[in-house]
């Protein structure tokens, strides 16, 4: 099968680029990967799982049996479309301590309610 040769139109594709800064050129490049990825952050917003969401927490470190309770625990306080990940997160932020130690606060029944508000 003959493989077509494509033609260079490069120099065509990139007039509208021409003339502007490498910091408007930088400016430019995060809006439109901005762009790319917001249906993704969408759709992950709105679509989660708690398979979803054990593998988020086991990818911050946590065992498969913590992520598992962490999972359940906030699917109890009805948080698991907020993305347990990101609460654990925001916790730590809130509370200054690190992010296992969060966790292992929420496991313990601990700022569930502060996750709420």
């Amino acid at each position: 099968m003959p493989i077509e040769e494509r033609n260079d139109d490069f120099s065509e594709r990139r007039k509208h680029l021409q003339g502007i800064s490498d910091e408007q050129l930088h400016v430019r490049f995060w809006e439109l990967v901005n762009a790319l990825v917001q249906p993704m952050v969408e759709e992950a917003r709105t679509h989660t799982s708690p398979s979803i969401e054990r593998s988020v927490l086991l990818r911050m470190g946590f065992s498969s049996v913590e992520a598992k309770a962490l999972v359940e625990l906030a699917a109890q306080q009805e948080l698991l479309g907020q993305g347990v990940g990101r609460l654990v997160l925001e916790l730590a932020n809130a509370k200054r301590m690190t992010v296992r130690d969060a966790g292992v606060w929420l496991l313990e029944g601990h700022g569930w309610d502060e996750l709420k508000t």
